[in-house]
């Protein structure tokens, strides 16, 4: 390119004592460009984008912003040049209207009183400019994920932002949703907003951007079109080829009597929910289920797992009933959940790897009544080692892991635990694509060990490349079950589509 990038790091460098978590990359941004960042959890985007933003300073190297080096120590320094973040976790306050968080810490004042009129004009300014006609005396706690993405994108445009770096905006959208997002990108575009793009979605990167930095443990790796292929974007990220993006060996378990059948599902209803519900899973069995938002599979697998209450119905594991809504029960029994929002449901975020990965056992294992500390510390040690967790010391809070690595964390407290029925909702929500790969090697390892895996997904390739069986819900129903050799994508969208009630 000969145009001027608005803003370019530069050899740049950054250290965590004796770790190295960047080295000698270069990473531009132009205006009216969508430049990609791309690399497996833990390969330094988060620390890339924090150096752009004011947040860390490099180490080594230096950052250039229209030609000219500068440092950025703080946030507002990023800001005062025009660099924004839209951070996955959004930095807005619920309570709060839009105008106000539009707003927030650049509030008008008139008199040395907040002048409310002047800010409402401002951010109806900001939210005319993205197109989103909402009243800006709504709270911000009202609205869906996506309308709060725009409210972001606002704000950063209210400090007339020329950089805009969105760290996995379309992690929790729908296909819609990202659509409509996309399309407030083109119109940045259009009048020279320069964006840095990060995704773990793949199919994503031709249709927003136009070229690609691929990183691969803190390093530079290349530099690519946007419309490079799926297949060659995996092989510069995790360093090889992926022949298969699911790799399920099916039929894990030997054929002995522990194929006989290990969970049994019988007439489960729970009302408003789901309706008469039956399945069975046995022994090195993947069990995939299917269907639209709101057809009740999160509904279903959190009632099996004894989290939530359900009406009526049994469900067995190896012949033995449980107790309903006893998550105790559940897992002595050998049941395993990974739910769908892990960061809510399935750690504690503040608490240490070490903590989190016990917390399944920390009964079970304790002598004379008092917790085993030692013996978890070593359990847990020897999971992560094997699940090749990244991380500090097993002593690091858990929230500053790797999304990727956050989830190899919450199968690794079932591993523990021994259990041999794991419940997987949305295993791979948020993960790249590397650390899919290792968490389906991980459902693999399980099956052919003998255990068996129920899993819901929203991805459709997904469920049909690591399932053995589909089971597809609809409105709360079983609405059908396939085999690998039926299921297609066409196959499933029929099931879940179509009215149950008319096939009664």
């Amino acid at each position: 390119m000969s145009e001027q990038p608005l803003v370019t790091l530069q050899n740049v460098g950054k250290t965590f004592g004796p770790v190295t978590v960047i080295k000698d990359v270069t990473v531009s941004v132009y205006a009216g460009k969508v430049q990609v960042l791309l690399g497996e959890n833990g390969a330094g985007k988060s620390t890339l984008i924090k150096m752009m933003a004011g947040v860390y300073q490099p180490d080594a190297g230096r950052i250039v912003v229209d030609g000219n080096t500068v440092t950025l120590p703080t946030t507002r320094a990023a800001e005062a040049l025009g660099i924004a973040t839209i951070h996955q976790e959004l930095n807005l306050v619920p309570t709060m209207s839009i105008a106000e968080n539009v707003m927030l810490g650049r509030m008008p004042t008139k008199h040395g009183m907040v002048d409310r009129s002047a800010m409402r004009n401002r951010a109806r300014a900001a939210l005319a400019l993205i197109g989103l006609d909402v009243d800006v005396d709504t709270l911000v706690g009202e609205l869906g994920i996506a309308r709060q993405q725009l409210v972001e994108i606002a704000k950063a445009l209210s400090i007339n932002a020329r950089i805009l770096i969105l760290d996995e905006p379309t992690a929790a959208l729908t296909r819609h949703e990202t659509e409509s997002l996309f399309a407030v990108m083109a119109d940045l575009r259009s009048r020279g907003v320069g964006m840095l793009f990060i995704s773990h979605h793949l199919d994503e990167i031709a249709e927003v951007g136009d070229t690609v930095t691929v990183l691969r443990d803190g390093e530079f790796v290349a530099e690519v079109p946007a419309s490079t292929p799926e297949d060659e974007l995996v092989r510069l990220m995790v360093g090889r080829s992926i022949e298969e993006q699911y790799p399920r060996n099916a039929g894990g378990a030997a054929e002995t009597t522990e194929t006989a059948e290990i969970l049994a599902v019988e007439h489960l209803s729970s009302s408003g929910r789901f309706t008469d519900i039956n399945f069975t899973v046995r022994a090195g069995e993947v069990v995939g289920i299917a269907g639209l938002v709101g057809a009740g599979r999160t509904e279903l697998i959190r009632a099996i797992a004894g989290a939530d209450h359900y009406d009526s119905g049994t469900v067995t594991v190896r012949g033995r009933a449980l107790p309903k809504a006893n998550i105790k029960a559940a897992i002595k029994a050998g049941i395993g959940h990974v739910p769908e929002d892990r960061k809510g449901q399935g750690l504690v975020l503040d608490a240490s790897v070490n903590d989190n990965l016990g917390y399944a056992t920390l009964a079970s294992t304790a002598k004379l009544g008092l917790a085993d500390f030692a013996g978890q510390r070593s359990r847990a040690q020897a999971v992560a080692t094997k699940l090749r967790i990244r991380m500090h010391t097993i002593d690091q809070a858990i929230g500053a892991l790797s999304g990727g690595n956050q989830q190899k964390a919450v199968f690794g407290r079932w591993i523990i635990a021994a259990s041999t029925v794991l419940l997987l909702d949305e295993p791979t929500r948020g993960v790249d694509v590397g650390a899919k790969v290792e968490i389906y090697e991980l459902m693999n390892a399980i099956t052919a060990a003998g255990g068996a895996i129920v899993m819901v997904s929203s991805e459709l390739p997904e469920i049909l490349g690591m399932s053995d069986r589909i089971l597809v819900m609809r409105d709360g129903l079983l609405a059908g079950e396939l085999t690998a050799a039926e299921a297609t994508q066409d196959a499933v969208m029929t099931l879940a589509a179509r009215d149950v009630a008319d096939e009664n």
